[in-house]
């Protein structure tokens, strides 16, 4: 089965941050026309996460009305519409959604405190913006938000 890929409009930013933290490929949009991000969606083959009601009927069986409020019931919502799972791994950039690349320590010396490279085995390297990842303390909040999302099923805590 195809991991399902998404479009998150301008109101869902963190969203897409957190969607792409556990290993979706969702873009995000902003300052676009509705008809412009339907026919993005089709054409890339992603689903509209929106909370726009109008452009969530447009988009029908290909689109999905984001309904809470808050970051941690929109998550839970699309967790649930589309059965997800978090990624343990590090794979998308949660800035612009460029794929990460497992990098050597010593390609990245300059770019990240010394402190990391003498701790931490696995750097991560976008190779769309060239942004710089590791699994750092933040790591183990991400596990806790979505333990709390997802529940302590198997294989779904980032960690």
């Amino acid at each position: 089965m195809d991991r399902p890929r998404f479009l998150a409009d301008e109101m869902l930013g963190s969203l897409a941050r957190w969607l792409r933290m556990i290993g979706y490929d969702t873009e995000y949009v902003r300052d676009l026309p509705d008809g412009e991000v339907l026919a993005l969606a089709r054409r890339e083959g992603r689903t509209i996460l929106t909370r726009d009601r109008q452009l969530a009927e447009r988009a029908g069986d290909e689109g999905l009305l984001i309904t809470g409020d808050d970051l941690d019931g929109q998550l839970g919502q699309v967790v649930s519409a589309f059965g997800l799972r978090a990624d343990r791994r590090m794979t998308r950039c949660t800035i612009c959604n460029g794929e990460l690349r497992l990098t050597p320590a010593g390609e990245v010396a300059g770019r990240v405190p010394e402190r990391v490279l003498a701790i931490r085995d696995e750097i991560f390297v976008c190779q769309k913006c060239g942004q710089v990842y590791w699994k750092g303390t933040h790591w183990d909040d991400i596990g806790r938000r979505m333990e709390r999302v997802l529940g302590p099923r198997s294989g779904n805590s980032p960690r």
